[in-house]
C-alpha cells in the first residue's frame, strides 16, 4: 500500500491529504478499479484511475450492526442452553454473570472485544447496551482514546437513552414487556429504537413492528404478512445467522429479507460469537444464497444506513473509513474476483491497514 501524507495550507488554514493505493472496491456495486483514494481531513475527495504499483485491496470499513459486547466477559459459557436459558432478561445466563461481574471486569473485557473489531476492519457497531445509565457510562469508558464508533442504545430505562452518551433505546423484544412509552420518548428525543424481533418464533413480530422501530433484529421466522408489511414500510432488518445457529433457533431467510428492504449484518452475543465480520460475512454467504455483492454492502452501507453513518462506501463525500487488505498475501494471492474473495475468503490476517 502507498499511504502518502501532505499538508498544504489553503486560505491559511491546513489540510492533511492521504491517499490509498491498489484495487479500489468503488461504490454501491463495489466496482473493482486500479487507482488511488484521495483522502483529505478525514473525507473522500476523489478515486483517481490509474496504474498503480500496490497489489492491495481498499474497500470500506465494516459496520458491525448489532452486538452486545458486555457479553465479552463470558466467551463461550452456556454450551447447552436454550436462547431463553443464555439471554433472556432478566435471569439468564448473560444477565446473571454480568451482575455478579465487577465493572472493571466488564470494562476490561469490552475494551478488549472494541480493540479486536477495530484491528479487524470495522469503523463502527450499534451496540444494544445492558446496565441503563451506568451501562452507557461503561461502554463509552471502556472505548476511550478508540477510533471505532460505538453507536449505543440504552436499555432498561429511558433515562438510559436519554443520556448524552446514548444514541437511541435498543428494546429486548415485545414479548418481554411494553415498549411504547419507551418508543414515544425515543423519537422525541430523535434518536434511534431497535427492537428484537422474530428470532424464536413469529409471535412477536407484529408487536415490535407496530412500534415502528428504526430497525429490526433478527427475523429468523417472518411470516408472509410481516414480508408483506416490511415490503410496505422498508423497515431495516439487522440479521446475526452464526448467532441464530449457535442458539438453535434457525437460519433468517435472507433472499425474502432481502428483496423486500434493507438488510444488514451484526455478530450479536459477544459470549456466543467472535466479533468479527469476515467469519459472519462468510458464514451468510455460504449458508444462504444472498450473493457476496449482497452480503458485503449487509456487512458495509447497509449497516451504516442503519446506524445513521457517512461511511461504508468508497465514494467521494464518504467520511474515509477504509479496509486496506494485501491483495497478494499467501490467501488472495490469485484472486480473479475481488467481492467473493472479501467476502468469502478473507480474514484478519490479511489486514494491512484499518483507516478510522
Amino acid at each position: 500500500m502507498s499511504r502518502d501524507a501532505e499538508t498544504t495550507e489553503p486560505a491559511g488554514e491546513q489540510s492533511a491529504t492521504e491517499t490509498y493505493e491498489g484495487t479500489i472496491l468503488v461504490g454501491r456495486d463495489f466496482e473493482p478499479v486500479e487507482g488511488t483514494v484521495v483522502v483529505e481531513d478525514g473525507t473522500i475527495q476523489a478515486i483517481e484511475e490509474e496504474p498503480v504499483a500496490s497489489d492491495d485491496v481498499v474497500l470500506p470499513a465494516f459496520v458491525n450492526a448489532h452486538t452486545h459486547i458486555g457479553d465479552s466477559i463470558a466467551k463461550e459459557a452456556g454450551r447447552g442452553l436454550s436462547l431463553d436459558e443464555l439471554v433472556a432478561p432478566p435471569d439468564g445466563l448473560k444477565h446473571r454473570l454480568l451482575r455478579d461481574a465487577s465493572r472493571e471486569e466488564k470494562a476490561v473485557a469490552m475494551r478488549r472485544s472494541l480493540e479486536f473489531m477495530q484491528q479487524t476492519g470495522t469503523a463502527a457497531h450499534v451496540e444494544f447496551r445492558e446496565g441503563g445509565v451506568d451501562g452507557v457510562d461503561l461502554i463509552r469508558e471502556a472505548g476511550g482514546g478508540l477510533q471505532i464508533r460505538s453507536v449505543v442504545l440504552g436499555r432498561e430505562t429511558v433515562a438510559a437513552m436519554e443520556h448524552d452518551g446514548a444514541d437511541g433505546f435498543g428494546a429486548s423484544g415485545a414479548r418481554d414487556a411494553d415498549f411504547d412509552a419507551e418508543r414515544t420518548a425515543t423519537r422525541n428525543a430523535g434518536k434511534l429504537f431497535g427492537i428484537h424481533a422474530g428470532e424464536r418464533d413469529p409471535y412477536d413480530v407484529d408487536a415490535a413492528m407496530d412500534l415502528d422501530p428504526d430497525h429490526l433484529v433478527h427475523m429468523v421466522h417472518p411470516e408472509p404478512h410481516h414480508l408483506d408489511r416490511l415490503a410496505d414500510v422498508g423497515t431495516p432488518v439487522v440479521v446475526c445467522p452464526r448467532s441464530n445457529l449457535v442458539t438453535d433457533v434457525g437460519v433468517p431467510p435472507l433472499r425474502e429479507l432481502l428483496d423486500r428492504t434493507t438488510v444488514a449484518l451484526g455478530t450479536d452475543n459477544v459470549m456466543l460469537n467472535s466479533p468479527s465480520m469476515f467469519r459472519e460475512m462468510e458464514f451468510a454467504a455460504k449458508l444462504t444464497d444472498a450473493s457476496a455483492l449482497e452480503v458485503l454492502r449487509m456487512a458495509t452501507v447497509n449497516g451504516a444506513e442503519v446506524a445513521g453513518l457517512n461511511c461504508g462506501l468508497v465514494e467521494p463525500g464518504r467520511d474515509a473509513k477504509l479496509l486496506v487488505l494485501d491483495g497478494d498475501s499467501d490467501n488472495l494471492a490469485g484472486v480473479k474476483d475481488f467481492v467473493r474473495a472479501v467476502v468469502r475468503r478473507a480474514g484478519q490476517g490479511d489486514v494491512v491497514d484499518v483507516v478510522l
